[in-house]
C-alpha cells in the first residue's frame, strides 16, 4: 500500500473521483429534513457511479453543526447516506467543510486505508442563522462588536484592495453578473437562477461598504456527495474518472486583523501554490482549462485571482474586465454559477470539488468547457484559511 507524504510529489495511491451526486437547491427545501436532503445527493452519486453502498468502504460527511444546533451528524445521518456499520470520520471546519471533506475522502483513499470513498456535505441554512453564529466566533472584546459575519471580513479586505489598486464596485459587479449568468444559462441545480446585469448589482442596497448585496452569496439548503476510488478500482468503475493530482491548504489566521492589513487572499496563495507544485503545474493560466472557486463575494473574483496566479500583483480588475473568465474565454471560472449562486455551506466546497470533476469526466452537460483537461477546485472559510485541489482527465502531467 502507498502512503501519504505530505509535501512530496508522490502522494500515496493514485486517487479518481468516479461519481458526483447533488440535490437541486434552494433557499428552503421544507419538503426534506437534513438525512432526506442526504439520502438525494447521495443516490444520485451512486447512480452516477454504478454503484450501491455495498460498493463504499468508508464514508466522510460534513455540515457546520454549530450552525444548525445539530450534534453527531455522522451519526444520524447514518439513516441519510445508508452506511449502517461502516468506518465514519465527520468534518466540520467552517465555511471550508465541504472542501476538507472532499480533500478527507481524498487522504482516506490515498493513504490506502480504502478502495472507493463516499464523501458528504450538507446544510439546511433555513434551520439556521449563519450570521449570528459567525459572530459568535469572533474574539469578544475586541473583534464582535464590528464583525458583521462574514461580510464584514469580506468588505475590510476589499476595501484595502481597492485602496492599493484602485479597483470598483463596479469591478466585483462583474464577478456577480458572470457567476449568476452561468447559473441561469447552464445550471439547473443551482439556487438563484436569474440572469443580473452590472446595474441591478449597483442598485442593491449595502450591506457593509463597499459590499452589496447583489455583491454576496446566498445561504442555500443542499447536498452534494462525491464518491473516491483508487487507481485500478476506478478505471473499473468509470470510463474517465477525475483524477486527483495536487492538494494543497493552509489556515494561519486567528483574528480578523491577521488578514485585514494584508490585501488578496494570502492563504489561497499558499494553498494554491502547494497545490500546483505537487501536480506540476508552473504556469496556472495556461495550464489550468477552468475553476470552480469558493468565491463568496464578488469582490473575491477580483482580489483574489493574484493569489491564484491568475495574473499579476494589483491586476485582478483588469483580468476580469478582459472576459477571459467568462464562458468561452481562455480560462472559464464557476461555469456552474459558483458560490455566489449558491451556497449551501457544508456542502460548498464539495460542490466545487464536484464540477471540477464533472468538467474534466465531460459530464458537466450544459456548463461544459470544451476539451477540459485540468481543473482546480477552491474552499474558503473561517479567518480567511483556503483549500485547493487540482484534478484532471490525466493521471499525471509528466
Amino acid at each position: 500500500m502507498g502512503f501519504l507524504q505530505l509535501g512530496e510529489r508522490n502522494m500515496g495511491n493514485k486517487v479518481g473521483i468516479i461519481g458526483v451526486g447533488q440535490t437541486h437547491h434552494r433557499s428552503k427545501i421544507s419538503e426534506c429534513n437534513g438525512q432526506e436532503l442526504i439520502a438525494i445527493a447521495v443516490r444520485r452519486a451512486l447512480e452516477s457511479a454504478g454503484l450501491t453502498m455495498k460498493d463504499i468502504d468508508a464514508v466522510v460527511v460534513g455540515n457546520m453543526d454549530h450552525f444548525e444546533s445539530i450534534n453527531y451528524v455522522d451519526m444520524w445521518s447514518v439513516l441519510g447516506f445508508g452506511g449502517y456499520m461502516k468506518p465514519v470520520l465527520k468534518v466540520t471546519t467552517g465555511g471550508t467543510t465541504g472542501s476538507a471533506v472532499g480533500h478527507a475522502g481524498f487522504y482516506h483513499v490515498a493513504s490506502g486505508l480504502f478502495d472507493v470513498v463516499l464523501a458528504v456535505g450538507w446544510e439546511q441554512n433555513s434551520e439556521s442563522d449563519t450570521t449570528a453564529a459567525i459572530v459568535t466566533h469572533c474574539e469578544p472584546l475586541i473583534e464582535r462588536d464590528f464583525y458583521g459575519g462574514a461580510i464584514g471580513g469580506l468588505a475590510a479586505q476589499y476595501s484595502a484592495y481597492m485602496d492599493k489598486y484602485g479597483a470598483t464596485e463596479e469591478d466585483a459587479a462583474l464577478v456577480s453578473v458572470r457567476d449568476r449568468c452561468n447559473a441561469a444559462l447552464h445550471n439547473p441545480y443551482a439556487h438563484l437562477r436569474k440572469k443580473i446585469t452590472v446595474e441591478d448589482v449597483m442598485a442593491s442596497p449595502y450591506l457593509s461598504y463597499p459590499l452589496r448585496l447583489l455583491h454576496m452569496c446566498p445561504r442555500s439548503d443542499g447536498a452534494c456527495a462525491v464518491i473516491f476510488a483508487r487507481e485500478g478500482r476506478a478505471e473499473e468503475i468509470a470510463s474517465k474518472p477525475a483524477w486527483i493530482l495536487g492538494v494543497g491548504n493552509s489556515h494561519r489566521s486567528t483574528y480578523l486583523g491577521d488578514e485585514v492589513g494584508r490585501v488578496g487572499l494570502h492563504s489561497l496563495e499558499i494553498a494554491s501554490q502547494e497545490a500546483y507544485r505537487i501536480a506540476g503545474i508552473t504556469n496556472p493560466f495556461r495550464q489550468i482549462d477552468v475553476a470552480e472557486l469558493y468565491l463568496p463575494a464578488g469582490s473575491a473574483g477580483v482580489s483574489w485571482m493574484e493569489a491564484l496566479g491568475f495574473c499579476g500583483e494589483g491586476k485582478g480588475s483588469e483580468f476580469i474586465r478582459s472576459g477571459v473568465t467568462d464562458m468561452g474565454g481562455e480560462l472559464p471560472i464557476n461555469p456552474s454559477g459558483g458560490v455566489i449562486s449558491t451556497n449551501c455551506i457544508g456542502a460548498t466546497g464539495l460542490i466545487r470539488i464536484g464540477e471540477a470533476a464533472l468538467q474534466v469526466m465531460g459530464k458537466a452537460e450544459t456548463r461544459q468547457v470544451p476539451d477540459a483537461k485540468i481543473a482546480v477546485a477552491s474552499g474558503f472559510g473561517g479567518c480567511f484559511w483556503s483549500d485547493v485541489m487540482i484534478l484532471s482527465s490525466l493521471k499525471s502531467l509528466n
